[in-house]
């Protein structure tokens, strides 16, 4: 099975609430994003969650627990959020993608569910002259909605509106709670990877260790390898 790219998940936010929040901080200072090869324009960010509790260290490749930022404390509803998903987050940041910037076609890997993370877009304010292209296909995501992206796939970004686009994005760890989201919305098969391709050879070399090492294991191995692919 295909991975999947992209899932618009059943559920919805208060565009009210999330813009009010927005209002709340749009005036703080905004932190330059860091890939500045990979746009052209403004692309900002601020964090809500990070290592050392700063709003400027927006860093998504986070190994440390995350702490609320300043910013977080004064928003309550992007805080209820937050509190609704009970997985581990890697990074918690709002993105404002100013009009006229560009994101060029780029790949940020291992964030794809099949990974054991994922990223979460929530817009808060968009436009429809926005083209967010994924894997060459073009999606619309609206304010409130909640969208898993596979950033393991090219992606790319073009703000074509007259103001401002700002998302509420979210990465987060894997567990039972979002399996449960998740494989509601596709096959568990469509967020595993597939198997590399092996010639004959490098496969029958393999056998030949296992068998050496453990062949009641090994058996049981061909055996489940033959069901999954029949």
């Amino acid at each position: 099975m295909e991975l999947i790219r992209a899932i618009k998940f059943p559920l919805s936010f208060d565009v009210v609430r999330l813009q009010a929040d927005i209002n709340k901080v749009i005036s703080h200072k905004w932190t330059d994003h860091y890939n500045q090869n990979d746009y052209n324009g403004k692309w900002t960010s601020i964090a809500l969650m990070s290592e050392d509790g700063n709003s400027d260290s927006i860093f998504a490749l986070n190994r440390s627990e995350l702490i609320d930022t300043d910013i977080l404390k004064q928003c309550d509803y992007f805080k209820t959020i937050l509190d609704e998903f009970p997985f581990e987050k890697t990074a918690v940041r709002l993105l404002n993608l100013t009009a006229g910037t560009e994101i060029k076609p780029h790949r940020d890997y291992c964030l794809g569910y099949e990974d054991g993370c994922f990223r979460l877009h929530i817009p808060i304010i968009t436009n429809p002259d926005v083209v967010f292209m994924l894997d060459d296909k073009r999606l619309i995501m609206n304010e409130g909605e909640c969208w898993y992206i596979n950033a393991n796939f090219s992606h790319s970004v073009v703000n074509n509106g007259s103001a401002d686009r700002i998302h509420l994005v979210i990465d987060g760890i894997q567990n039972e709670w979002t399996d449960t989201l998740f494989y509601k919305e596709a096959h568990p098969e469509q967020f595993r990877k597939p198997l590399p391709e092996m010639n004959e050879a490098e496969k029958q070399r393999i056998i030949e260790e296992l068998n050496r090492m453990n062949p009641v294991l090994t058996a049981t191995i061909l055996k489940n390898i033959e069901n999954n692919h029949s």
